[in-house]
């Protein structure tokens, strides 16, 4: 039987030769995830069915990264609860503020997870990983605590639907601008309980951080993963990190895919997502000039260390716009102390916006950034969904860190090519 990377890698942690879309199977895990907002549900579920000891210590990742630094005796509480239960089991992997990131950069950058891998997370974007051609899934916190106890996961082997991406990239599109691009085609349900498997000229061609921005935002088409088969960058990647021995796998030739979309990667534009939906996207040149009064550049899909580059490209030498709160966040200690070296964070500084610790905090509305009633935030993260970042009466847009950085200077929507937003006009869109 011909099998895509998702199916074979299922197999291959269950036991079987084969399997096929529909197929319920119980999993064995390589890796178990918990972070400050859903690992304390796990934990409590856990100590309350009686059990004593995890399956394994060096397979539980704990990542208090919501909510931290604590911004209150409710979040404290939570991150005390992840630091007491990694004492208690020896947890390897537990990575408190200083040592810690934001997971799922985290994750990767430590050679946690590597390619052939099968990894779930009580956080819907658990997906990244798919990024390192590992099947890679979010699942609720009860059953993260039954994953605590068993190292396994029950779940429905998913169809795969396969997007090509022709072509080449232009000049400030990014993974960012292909995977909203993506979502507005199908739509936040277009994937729905399906692996969205990338492919293409244009998808080989993408540096690794571009890769894992791709496969975070899976869950917003409503997908149970999204993935990219291994290659020389993935592997270059992983050189160093990973300290074990992994399984690389590739979809067979005439593997069954529910459906196939082909894109030509010339044709996409930076791309913005509109309130309040994912899927609400339009190119950059079509919404330009719309006034914001926050830009958010960071999360765990634009905090890495490229997307930080190319903010710092756009903004040297510029100040953000006097109505605008700039708000950078590298997503990692790593990711922050590189920026340092190369000057980044000088360039951030000068631009007058904000630099914090690495912290998930204005994607989810915890702090760092609550927006008030009737205001707009451009940003990097993944959802822009009502009061997601604060007041439900505020508005989010989505888009890359080009777009973000250019906007910043303007103090409106604004392609990263061009800082004079009244010139969006004579620029036609695709």
């Amino acid at each position: 039987m011909e099998m895509t990377i998702t199916e074979k890698i299922i197999a291959a942690h269950c036991g079987e030769r084969e399997v096929h879309p529909g197929q319920f199977v119980y999993a064995n895990v390589d890796v178990c995830l918990g972070n400050d907002i859903t690992a304390p549900i796990a934990i409590e579920e856990f100590e309350k069915a009686g059990i004593k000891k995890v399956f394994d210590p060096e397979k539980i990742v704990l990542v208090p990264d919501h909510f931290t630094p604590n911004k209150d005796i409710q979040s404290a509480q939570q991150s005390k609860s992840l630091r007491v239960f990694a004492e208690k089991h020896h947890l390897k992997h537990y990575f408190e503020i200083g040592r810690m990131g934001i997971e799922h950069a985290l994750l990767p950058e430590q050679g946690i997870v590597a390619p052939g891998e099968l990894v779930i997370g009580a956080d819907s974007h658990t997906c990244t990983y798919g990024a390192l051609g590992a099947f890679s899934t979010g699942i609720g916190s009860t059953d993260l605590a039954a994953c605590f106890a068993t190292g396994k996961v029950w779940l429905k082997v998913p169809e795969s639907i396969k997007f090509v991406f022709h072509g080449k990239a232009r000049n400030w599109t990014s993974g960012k601008d292909f995977i909203l691009y993506t979502i507005g085609k199908i739509g936040v349900d277009g994937a729905l309980y399906k692996a969205m498997e990338f492919t293409g000229t244009a998808i080989s061609d993408l540096p690794m951080d571009d890769r894992f921005t791709i496969c975070n935002m899976a869950i917003e088409a409503g997908a149970k993963s999204g993935i990219i088969a291994p290659d020389k960058i993935t592997e270059n990647y992983v050189a160093g990190r990973v300290k074990r021995e992994y399984v690389a796998y590739n979809s067979d030739p005439d593997s069954y895919y529910s459906k196939v979309y082909e894109f030509n990667a010339e044709e996409i534009v930076p791309q913005v997502a509109l309130p309040s939906l994912p899927e609400n996207t339009k190119s950059v040149y079509d919404v330009c000039g719309i006034k914001i009064d926050q830009v958010v550049i960071g999360s765990c899909t634009n905090g890495r260390i490229s997307d930080l580059r190319t903010a710092a490209k756009i903004l040297k030498g510029k100040k953000a716009h006097p109505s605008i709160r700039l708000i950078i966040i590298p997503a990692t200690q790593e990711i922050y102390k590189q920026a340092l070296k190369e000057g980044l964070i000088e360039i951030f500084i000068d631009a007058e916006a904000v630099v914090s610790t690495p912290t998930c905090g204005p994607c989810l509305g915890g702090h760092m950034g609550i927006l008030a009633e009737g205001e707009r935030a451009l940003t990097t993260t993944n959802r822009n969904f009502v009061g997601r970042m604060g007041h439900p009466k505020s508005e989010i847009y989505l888009c890359s860190p080009a777009v973000a950085a250019a906007s910043a200077i303007t103090g409106k929507i604004t392609p990263p090519s061009e800082m004079q937003p009244e010139s969006c006009a004579k620029i036609p869109s695709i």
